[in-house]
């Protein structure tokens, strides 16, 4: 039991030196909050910094604030890295998901769910396919997220959605339509960032409320970038060497991001609609019977 013990504690270790050596190795191309984003609400809450490349969103008692990009997307790979609201967050919700428009809507959800000062965040996920959601998981993650950057990145391809934090795998959502499970394929969507009031839901089930006098509250976003399909291009199907190169397209897990999937949903999932029977009584989705990964 000891060499168990010691072994676990080795890789917790070992995956925490891994999450600040790929934030600090987070180097890319990236979009300019300036022309690739637009400021959607907050009346002047929302604030472009350092020349386009950062975001500050704030929440007070009156309003919250949020962006959007200005393009929609057909599948692709989306990062961003956040600093989200230290302290006391409770109550508080910030945002970074993916969605289309009206009835029927798709989305792909990282949602960060505030809490007193001293307790974790959750990051909650979800996704929704023809208007269907309920396909929830959450997390507590291995470091605090309010100290620094670190990206969050959604994957999304035909074959699978991958969300990941730092370029570790936390959830794997494959496409299942032949066995008729909805899968987001045909509506394009934009990127949505927000910080809003949620404090009827957001921390412990509504228990613990906003303390307003800790407002404004900030969340900070930088490095925002996108490497998909613009809605309209043919790059779907374009079979150019250059197009059929991006990895994203066909991007899955390796045996070495299995074993980070393993580790993080063992350690550190803490609710997963697959295994939540008072809530589905009827019995469970037919995905949850599939493999993870």
């Amino acid at each position: 039991m000891a060499m168990v013990s010691d072994s676990m504690t080795l890789l917790n270790f070992s995956m925490l030196l891994l999450t600040i050596l790929m934030s600090s190795l987070a180097t890319t191309t990236w979009a300019d909050f300036n022309t690739d984003a637009e400021i959607t609400w907050g009346d002047g809450r929302a604030k472009i910094l350092d020349a386009g490349r950062a975001l500050d969103l704030s929440l007070d008692q009156y309003s919250g604030s949020g962006f959007q990009s200005k393009n929609e997307y057909l599948f692709g790979r989306f990062d961003m890295q956040l600093k989200l609201v230290p302290g006391n967050s409770a109550g508080t919700v910030t945002t970074f998901f993916l969605s289309s428009q009206g009835a029927g809507h798709d989305e792909i959800d990282f949602e960060f769910l505030g809490n007193a000062t001293g307790e974790p965040y959750t990051v909650h996920t979800n996704v929704y396919a023809q208007g269907k959601g309920n396909k929830e998981q959450q997390f507590q993650l291995w470091f605090d997220p309010t100290a620094t950057f670190h990206t969050y990145s959604i994957v999304w391809n035909q074959q699978r959605i991958i969300f990941m934090v730092d370029n570790i795998p936390m959830r794997v959502f494959n496409n299942y339509e032949s066995i008729g499970i909805p899968f987001p394929k045909n509506q394009p969507m934009r990127v949505y960032c927000s910080l809003w009031n949620a404090d009827d839901w957001a921390t412990q089930g509504g228990r613990v409320k906003t303390d307003w006098t800790k407002a404004p509250f900030v969340a900070s976003y930088r490095n925002f970038n996108i490497n998909g399909c613009v809605s309209g291009s043919t790059c779907g199907s374009q079979s150019t060497d250059s197009f059929n190169t991006q990895a994203w397209q066909t991007q899955g897990l390796d045996a070495n991001g299995r074993n980070r999937l393993r580790w993080v949903q063992q350690k550190h999932m803490v609710y997963n609609y697959c295994n939540d029977r008072p809530r589905f009584p009827q019995g469970f989705s037919e995905e949850c019977k599939r493999t993870r990964f």
